[in-house]
């Protein structure tokens, strides 16, 4: 079990689109409820600013926008974080974008990493298959935030498990936030048809809401009304147990598939 006064690292790395502030805000709602500070991490690739061959121009380009940038930053944070009480340090880096994160996850060694959810039509940061490349390399705990469904600092959360079993709802952090929710737990199970009479219900001190999906073709379209009209705000995935049920399933079911599909926050938990 987690210490009481342990406090989580939370990692959010950012190109500062214009979907930053909602991930940012999503960001501060979560360590509000863990109990956790956030560094704010954001890498600019050099050949997006240096216009010029010379070195010398190309060293004060860089250090032109590498204040702005930081300006920018600080009113981020400053307008976001200020009236919620939680502390948000940050760095800015110049460089190869995967490279520099893959050296400052292993530098600060997160609890947790906050991600922005792509959209299907961006090709920069999260487009350059960023999501893929963390879900790989960090077996922590890694938050998917959608766009147009924030996690807001004062809202009771409305948590949603996706092929949870007993050991989901045991993770420190799972238990911390169950700590903040008076509504039912929701529960998402893909199966077989050969198992649907089989089914056995999960069994937790929290109130369990359960719906059996058929796995199919059309299960993720399926699940994405249930998760909408239950006004889920934030989805949980146990990435081992997913990996297992997609393999048994032969589904499509992927949790890259889950993210792209599905509009709502996600936690996905190591493994």
């Amino acid at each position: 079990m987690k210490d009481s006064k342990h406090k989580y690292k939370i990692l959010m790395l950012s190109d500062l689109r214009k979907s930053t502030s909602s991930t940012l805000k999503s960001a501060i709602s979560l360590a509000k409820i863990i109990n956790g500070d956030i560094e704010f991490f954001c890498v600019r690739k050099p050949t997006e600013i240096i216009e010029k061959d010379n070195q010398l121009s190309a060293i004060r380009e860089i250090n032109k926008n590498y204040i702005a940038t930081e300006t920018k930053i600080k009113k981020l944070i400053k307008t976001v974080s200020d009236s919620h009480g939680v502390n948000v340090n940050y760095k800015l880096v110049y460089g190869n974008l995967k490279s520099e994160i893959d050296d400052y996850i292993s530098e600060y060694q997160p609890d947790i990493i906050v991600l922005g959810k792509r959209n299907s039509n961006s090709f920069n940061f999260i487009g350059d298959n960023l999501t893929q490349f963390v879900l790989n390399k960090y077996n922590g705990v890694i938050m998917i935030s959608a766009n147009n469904n924030v996690l807001e600092p004062h809202q009771e959360l409305s948590i949603g498990f996706l092929n949870p079993n007993e050991k989901s709802f045991n993770v420190d952090i799972a238990e911390d936030l169950l700590n903040h929710t008076q509504q039912p737990l929701k529960s998402f199970q893909f199966v077989k048809n050969s198992e649907l009479k089989n089914q056995n219900q999960i069994q937790t001190d929290k109130e369990l809401i359960e719906y059996v999906f058929e796995q199919n073709d059309n299960v993720l379209d399926h699940l994405s009304g249930y998760v909408s009209k239950s006004n889920i705000n934030l989805l949980c995935i146990d990435r081992s147990k997913q990996k297992a049920s997609n393999k048994a399933n032969q589904s499509d079911s992927s949790i890259e598939n889950v993210i792209k599909k599905l509009n709502v926050s996600m936690l996905v938990f190591g493994e």
